[in-house]
């Protein structure tokens, strides 16, 4: 299978030569586009002069390592991120995930479930729109925050401050903005953000909430927008406007 220009793009940042070349070969030869970067510095220079669909990005890397990188680009608001590492203990994974990472792949691993993990990826960013819903193209306004739902731009209304937001982080903050004052279980929240995989454990969902709230609340330690509900889950605590 060939790529086109409309293929998804696809970023491979990786050390190792033999990895890089191998994920290019079979991620081409399956319909996608592909561009690889040995480090950060190269991969800032191809961020910089192109658009992709997503990353693919080795934790254990010299210079600045995966976790650094991921932390970066999800805080700037950049393309979903599969990390690969040898770390494959739970608190690794969790780790990866908390500092932005939208899933995780021990080394060694299988390029069909590598495949099968992007393709899921793309399923559940392509579709940030329709998640939305009604809310799409809309601007809403919330606990003192205004989130353009085009853009992703979450701003705080005191002072004007502008707040980017990871796939992931938009796309579950967008799930409780159509449910105000609904109780949502974990299971719940990994369904409707399609976030689930038959590895995924409830600890992701704490997490991803946990990154969100350090964003949002005023006192993270003490959550009054996003509450946590015993026994039950999560809830958004406040009403939501949609702005003209």
């Amino acid at each position: 299978m060939t790529s086109s220009d409309s293929s998804p793009h696809i970023l491979i940042v990786d050390d190792h030569r033999d990895i890089r070349d191998g994920l290019v070969r079979y991620l081409e030869k399956n319909g996608f586009r592909t561009t690889a970067a040995r480090d950060a510095t190269e991969m800032d220079k191809c961020l910089h002069g192109g658009r992709f669909d997503l990353v693919i990005l080795d934790v254990m890397m010299p210079g600045e390592d995966g976790l650094s990188i991921a932390r970066r680009l999800s805080s700037a608001g950049g393309p979903p991120i599969l990390m690969l590492s040898a770390l494959a203990e739970e608190t690794d994974r969790i780790v990866g995930l908390e500092v932005g990472a939208d899933d995780y792949l021990p080394k060694p691993f299988s390029p069909r479930e590598l495949l099968a993990r992007v393709k899921a990826i793309l399923r559940r960013t392509g579709r940030t729109t329709s998640l939305a819903g009604s809310l799409s193209g809309r601007r809403l306004a919330f606990s003192g925050w205004t989130l353009n739902t085009d853009t992703r731009q979450l701003t705080r209304d005191e002072d004007g401050k502008q707040i980017s937001l990871s796939s992931t982080e938009f796309r579950l903050l967008i799930v409780f903005l159509e449910r105000p004052r609904f109780v949502l279980s974990r299971d719940q929240l990994m369904d409707l953000t399609e976030g689930r995989s038959p590895d995924v454990f409830d600890r992701a969902i704490d997490n991803q909430i946990s990154r969100l709230r350090r964003k949002i609340e005023p006192d993270p330690g003490h959550p009054t927008i996003i509450t946590t509900i015993r026994a039950g889950g999560y809830s958004l605590a406040c009403d939501v406007a949609v702005l003209p």
